[in-house]
């Protein structure tokens, strides 16, 4: 059973700027930065013929224009309770609207419907317990500046993961350009 999530690659520029922002945080597991993505939709471990039907579905992603993904500062999931650090994406109609497709697609395909709420961000590092609210939130206040980082995507691309564990090292099992 493969697990599966679509996203937008970020591009090696980029992502060594956001190296910079990776270190210093008691409880962090911090993704290499070759796994730096936005995701899309998550679709967990699903049996090889749904992964092939999501494939075919996918494939009939509409044409679209390039669009710009802008990060634009630092947050933290969790709360009280730090599970991850992240890179968070500016609000986009056009981002917005690629993801509802994937979402339609992906359901098309036999996926579960997401209860969750579209956040888009780029996940830094993936929090243990010992990385308290107090260690975030010093953490955040003492990071470097967070200036914004623009680039460009045009193409979706379908990820696999270690199966039950989720994380890196990713694999890019298909890409699905724009036009």
């Amino acid at each position: 059973m493969p697990r599966l999530f679509t996203g937008l690659a970020v591009p090696p520029a980029v992502a060594d700027a956001l190296k910079a922002y990776q270190g210093g945080l008691p409880g962090a597991r911090w993704i290499e930065p070759g796994d730096f993505h936005v995701t899309l939709r998550f679709l967990g471990d699903v049996e090889v013929t749904v992964a092939d039907d999501v494939v075919e579905a996918l494939a009939e992603m509409r044409v679209r224009p390039p669009l710009t993904v802008t990060l634009d500062g630092l947050g933290i999931f969790g709360g009280d309770r730090p599970r991850a650090l992240y890179a968070a994406v500016v609000a986009d109609p056009a981002l917005t609207d690629l993801q509802a497709e994937q979402e339609r697609l992906v359901r098309r395909a036999g996926v579960e419907p997401e209860r969750r709420k579209f956040t888009p961000h780029v996940t830094l590092a993936r929090l243990r317990r010992d990385a308290t609210p107090e260690a975030t939130a010093m953490y955040l206040s003492q990071a470097p500046v967070f200036a914004p980082l623009a680039f460009a995507v045009d193409r979706v691309t379908l990820f696999s993961a270690r199966e039950s564990t989720g994380g890196g090292p990713y694999v890019a099992e298909a890409d699905f350009p724009f036009a």
